[in-house]
Formats: C-alpha cells, sequence, structure tokens
C-alpha cells in the first residue's frame, strides 16, 4: 500500500505526489478508479502549451527513445481529458517526446481531474525536480510558483527538500541583464559566474570578458572587486575635495529612526539645495536582505 502524500505541505490536492513524475507514479494510481492505467493512442495526446520547460535536449531525447525501443514506456504519463476527446500530458512530456523519436503508436497513461492551476503547479514543480535543470529554469520556476500562488521561500524549500538559502540565491539570478541570464540558460556561464556577478555594475560587460577569456568562477569574483573598486576611485576623484559631507540634525534622526523601522543600518546622503539624493540600507546576512524585500514589495 501506498502512503498517501502528507498534506500539511501545502501544495494541494495530493500535488507533492506528482514532484518527482516518474518515481511517484504509482502513487497517483493508487487514488481510486480514476487512476486506472490505461492505453492511448500517441497523436490523440498533446503537451500542455503552459508548459514551463520549452527546451529538450535531442542528446537526453536520444537516448532515452533507444531505451524505449528496447523496454517500453515503463512509467505511465499524467494526463487529463479535453473535451474533444483528446489527452494533456501534465507530467511525462519528456517521455511522450522520446516515444514519438521511438515510433510507438500507443502510451501507457493515468488520466487524472486537474485544474487548469494545479496542472501548472504540477508542471512547474515536475521541471524544479528535473536533474538537468539549468540554474536560470530553476530560478523561474520558483519565481512562478511565489507569484502565481502564493508560495513563500520556506514553503518552498519544505516541499520541495531545498534549502532556503539555495532558493534565494538562484532567485537573484534573475535580476541580472537579460542576455546575462541567457548565457547562462545556454551553458556559456555557470551559476557560478551568474551568482559572482549579482553585485557587477555591469554585469554583460563582464560576462562577456569571462566567456572570452574563458575565466573561472574564482577570477570572476575577482574581476568584480576590480570593478568595484576601480568605480570607488572614480566617485572619489570625481567629488571635489573641499566638500565635506556634514548631515543636519532631522537628517541624522531620519536614518535612526529608518534603521530603527527595518532593523539594519540606513544611511541618507543628501545634498543641501538639492531635491535628490540617496538611500542606502545595509543588510549583513542574505536573511536580510530576504526581508527587506518583502517590506519593498509589500510581502
Amino acid at each position: 500500500m501506498v502512503d498517501k502524500p502528507d498534506r500539511k505541505r501545502g501544495l494541494g490536492r495530493g500535488l507533492s505526489a506528482l514532484m518527482a513524475d516518474v518515481a511517484e507514479t504509482e502513487a497517483v494510481a493508487a487514488k481510486g478508479p480514476a487512476a486506472a492505467e490505461q492505453m492511448i493512442p500517441i497523436e490523440r495526446i498533446s503537451p500542455n502549451p503552459e508548459q514551463p520547460r520549452k527546451r529538450f535536449e535531442k542528446g537526453d531525447l536520444d537516448d532515452l527513445a533507444a531505451s524505449i525501443r528496447e523496454k517500453g514506456v515503463i512509467q505511465p504519463l499524467i494526463v487529463r481529458a479535453r473535451d474533444d476527446g483528446s489527452f494533456e500530458i501534465v507530467a511525462g512530456e519528456r517521455r511522450w517526446r522520446a516515444a514519438q523519436l521511438a515510433q510507438l503508436h500507443e502510451l501507457p497513461v493515468i488520466v487524472r481531474d486537474f485544474t487548469d492551476v494545479e496542472v501548472l503547479e504540477v508542471a512547474i514543480i515536475e521541471n524544479i525536480q528535473r536533474a538537468d535543470l539549468n540554474a536560470i529554469e530553476e530560478a523561474a520556476g520558483y519565481r512562478q510558483l511565489m507569484d502565481k500562488f502564493g508560495h513563500t521561500q520556506e514553503k518552498m524549500a519544505e516541499a520541495l527538500g531545498k534549502s532556503r538559502s539555495h532558493i534565494a540565491n538562484l532567485l537573484r539570478l534573475l535580476n541580472l541583464p537579460e542576455l546575462v541570464i541567457d548565457m547562462v540558460r545556454d551553458g556559456e556561464l555557470s551559476a557560478g559566474h551568474a551568482r559572482a556577478l549579482i553585485p557587477a555594475q555591469d554585469p554583460l560587460k563582464l560576462a562577456r570578458q569571462i566567456v572570452k577569456g574563458g575565466l573561472s568562477v574564482r577570477a570572476t569574483e575577482a574581476l568584480v572587486k576590480k570593478e568595484a573598486s576601480a568605480g570607488t576611485e572614480t566617485e572619489t576623484k570625481a567629488r571635489p575635495s573641499s566638500v565635506k559631507d556634514e548631515k543636519d540634525a532631522d537628517t541624522k534622526a531620519l536614518e535612526g529612526d529608518l534603521s530603527a523601522s527595518v532593523g539594519m543600518k540606513v544611511r541618507i546622503d543628501h545634498k543641501p539645495g538639492q531635491e535628490g539624493g540617496q538611500l542606502t540600507v545595509q543588510y549583513k546576512s542574505l536573511d536580510e536582505l530576504d526581508t527587506l524585500c518583502r517590506m519593498l514589495s509589500g510581502g
């Protein structure tokens, strides 16, 4: 007998049973008559158009197709029925694609009743669980779970067996320029390179240098520090030496009030006679940064 998934993990209607796609298909099949396995013609099965995973490596599909030719599809796909008599894949698109390469005429499936929201959630979770997912794809999956379903980092960490710091670090990769993100997605840059580029003033410029020179992550970190040092020196030279940064009592008091409100050191740089200025919040840990992000986003 297969144990039921723990509903306290908050992923709705036993969706945790589908997280690993193949490994836990039996748990889905054990849920009564609606979960009975059946054979369906492959032409009546189509992928979910909202599937977050858009890239499937040809080499991996070829290997899986060779295995399917020899042993068949061992684990059924999870699908849901459409009104026109066709079926939409909920979990198992990779096996469906490989089965087409293997020229199979029908596939074993388990038909389940899922809403559009649940189908998307299962697809995202299935992709996050994949071992070959790159850092950007994984981060995008986390972001979708947060934006579409209101999952917190803590909730995802518990449900997916990841550390919260792992999830937080990956989410920060999405703040990089789109062209740098594409480099990570295409394998030109590793996740380690991308993390080192997050504080850079010009991540794209440095990313191109890294790819061109084949630099290591450690060399990338040194490059970012060098860029930061050069920027500080330029700013110092541009500032007239005769100008002295003196703050009035009101500004200092406001700094103290804001620091107490956010629980972090706040600095206000407001030049006399000007409307604009700069407000800096200093955080000491990733947890403090997460707290600040939630405050700013209204979470």
